[in-house]
């Protein structure tokens, strides 16, 4: 049975809302239309595209996990997160991150993407820095991609404290690596 485009079009708002990642191919098939009115219909509806909304809901998931600190104060883009465990994200070297002289990255933003991982693993809503121990072991160029990857490796709650070791890769090369001592509140 075809729908007039006003039922349709109500019914791809619903559908999208109750399953965000279903593709225009599978919403064509669904609504028995092409995929260039599934693509219309949602222009005229400003519902965007799959990648759009795999990233959005995303990014809802990690506001509503990361407790230490904001979206936005963390350097680089968190990909995976699993507080009080491991957590991985992407900082793409872009010519803000370099020397002008040499196109190499300078070392406070490797440290700080680092760093605001390790914060923002840790179950609670305060999270700091106590100490860290790092090592940079090569240098990273303008127009590399730097995956930071960390993880717990002990808790003590009741001192309050956390250890998370972060390395960092470009490709399958690491060029740094991180022992950070992370204060927290004790009653976490």
């Amino acid at each position: 049975m075809r729908r007039n485009k006003k039922e349709r079009q109500e019914l791809l708002q619903q559908t999208i809302k109750a399953t965000p990642f279903i593709t225009d191919e599978e919403l064509a098939g669904k609504f028995g239309v092409s995929i260039q009115t599934i693509r219309l219909d949602r222009l005229e509806l400003s519902i965007p595209e799959l990648r759009e909304r795999i990233k959005n809901v995303a990014e809802k998931t990690l506001e509503d996990e990361v407790k230490s600190l904001s979206l936005d104060e963390v350097i680089g883009e968190i990909i995976d997160l699993e507080l009080d465990d491991q957590a991985i994200s992407i900082l793409e070297i872009k010519q803000e991150h370099v020397f002008s002289r040499n196109q190499i990255a300078r070392g406070h933003h490797l440290f700080a993407q680092a760093n605001s991982l390790a914060v923002a693993i840790i179950d609670d809503e305060l999270a700091l820095t106590a100490s860290a121990d790092i090592r940079f072991t090569r240098q990273v160029k303008q127009g590399e991609r730097v995956v930071a990857k960390a993880k717990v490796t002990a808790v003590e709650k009741d001192k309050g404290r956390t250890v998370v070791e972060v390395n960092s890769f470009v490709a399958e090369e690491i060029v740094f690596s991180g022992r950070f001592d992370m204060y927290r509140s004790k009653h976490s």
